[in-house]
Parts: structure tokens; sequence; C-alpha cells
């Protein structure tokens, strides 16, 4: 049993999408970053104070290819009101798209 829980948290963890662009993240509301020239620089002011958090040992990591440091800036970056895109902000569901379409 505690076999299977350790293999679904590291599974879980080496499924979490590296990026920061903004076409991958929206408002709360369902706006797109990329879509208005104002929410983009406010995504940009966010992505400038959330990157040094996520490099810190407190927070995340300061390897940037880590997945602590992934997962510490998307935190960052959703307390500021930009969360990623639904079904594209995770890797594996690229594999289910057509099956959770229905």
């Amino acid at each position: 049993m505690r076999m299977m829980l350790a293999l679904g948290a590291i599974l879980s963890l080496a499924c979490v999408s590296a990026g920061e662009a903004p076409s991958n993240y929206q408002t709360y509301h369902g706006v797109r970053v990329d879509s208005d020239p104002v929410l983009l620089a406010k995504y940009n002011k966010a992505l400038n104070y959330c990157e040094p958090e996520a490099y810190s040992w407190h927070r995340g990591s300061p390897d940037p290819n880590s997945t602590l440091y992934w997962l510490a800036l998307r935190d960052c970056l959703y307390r500021h009101s930009f969360v990623d895109r639904g079904a594209y902000a995770y890797p594996t569901t690229a594999v289910f798209r057509n099956f959770l379409d229905r």
C-alpha cells in the first residue's frame, strides 16, 4: 500500500507542466493572458515577483528545471490571479483529450 502511495506521489509530481508562457495562463474569469496588453503587463509583473520566490529554498528550488520550482511558480501565480488553462495544464491530459471532451 505504501509503495502504491509513493508511486502515485512520484507520478503526480512528474506530470507537472513546465510552462510560464503567457499563452498557458488565464485569469480566474477565463480571460487568456495574451489576449489583452494590460493583462499581459500585470502577468509580467507577477512573474517578476514570483520567479525569485520560486528560486528560493523556502518555497521552491534554485534549479529552474525541477518540479519544486515549477510548483512554487504556479502557486505564486495562482495567488496573483493567474491559473493554468484547464485541460492543457498537464501533459498527461493530452493522452486523454478525446476521452475528457465527452
